[in-house]
């Protein structure tokens, strides 16, 4: 089951890397990377591009949800990571980007980084978890407080805030609709035969809002931002937030894991990360629009 959920996870990355790609050019198209507005996102509904984009990423979200019901947060998160590699060479060659070397360095690290922590993970993670009342209403709150730390900072610093705000969020948000999303699958196919009757109401209000959330936030981060900086935030963030909340409150990993398989492990997650830093500093279309900003603030500064 665990290599089935694998393959499953291996076909939605390359879904989910060429819709966000489709979506990202028709936003930019559609906003000339300014901030998606609700006029905007009613033009977005009609363009072919980002349907298209909107369709596959359905696919990828599918595939996803049959890997998360066939396998654990742990092993299935951190494959996403592939999307990124897709992502930045397909992006690329649409908008006539040359990668830099700072950049095929940092897309290898969270390559590298989220590949070597499935391999270990394989072998340390419990086939079957049952997650508890109790722990699945921890995760319903924890998601309440973080929705509310973002839609405040939304709402406070509208005008102010960042791209990288906007993929941090998705990215936070998302990890909890990957937990939810594992919560509910095995509910619906729970052996006891109740199906729907196993779901929780206040489990599909949490991933409704996720979703919804994070949804718009992605939206928002292709207008400021380049999709496979998006997606390099998404495949790193995101599995994270689910891989945490899977060991630490759903209790994934086999109690009898080695400390030197536990150390790798961590070592792996950071090298991802420290490539998602480098990836958000180096990209060339981050370092295009930084040159931009330096030259405009040059030519309003003379007199």
């Amino acid at each position: 089951m665990t290599w089935l959920a694998v393959s499953c996870a291996v076909a939605a990355a390359f879904f989910l890397a060429f819709g966000a790609q489709r979506q990202s050019s028709a936003v930019k198209n559609n906003t000339g990377g300014l901030a998606l507005g609700k006029s905007g996102f009613m033009r977005l509904l009609r363009s072919p591009r980002w349907v298209l984009g909107l369709l596959l990423l359905g696919a990828g979200m599918a595939l996803n949800v049959v890997a998360l019901t066939l396998g654990t947060l742990t092993v299935i998160q951190p494959i996403g990571a592939i999307a990124l590699v897709i992502t930045t060479i397909v992006n690329s060659r649409d908008q006539g980007i040359r990668l830099n070397r700072a950049t095929v360095v940092a897309i290898s690290a969270c390559v590298a980084g989220s590949a070597l922590f499935v391999l270990l993970a394989v072998s340390v993670v419990r086939e079957s978890t049952h997650v508890t009342t109790a722990e699945e209403l921890t995760v319903v709150l924890l998601l309440a407080v973080v929705v509310l730390i973002i839609g405040s900072v939304l709402v406070l610093f509208k005008h102010r805030v960042r791209a990288f705000f906007y993929i941090l969020s998705a990215g936070v948000l998302f990890g909890f609709v990957a937990v939810l999303t594992r919560i509910i699958s095995r509910q619906v196919f729970d052996p006891n035969g109740l199906f729907l009757l196993n779901v929780q109401w206040y489990s599909v209000i949490a991933i409704a809002v996720a979703g919804g959330l994070g949804s718009w936030c992605v939206q928002s981060a292709y207008a400021g931002g380049p999709p496979d900086l998006v997606i390099a935030g998404l495949t790193v963030i995101d599995p994270m937030v689910g891989i945490g909340i899977g060991i630490t409150i759903l209790g994934e990993l086999r109690p009898d894991v080695p400390a030197v398989t536990a150390i790798s492990m961590g070592c792996a997650a950071l090298l991802a990360i420290v490539g998602v830093v480098a990836l958000s500093r180096h990209h060339p279309d981050v370092v295009q629009r930084r040159a931009e900003a330096k030259t405009d603030q040059r030519k309003t500064a003379k007199p």
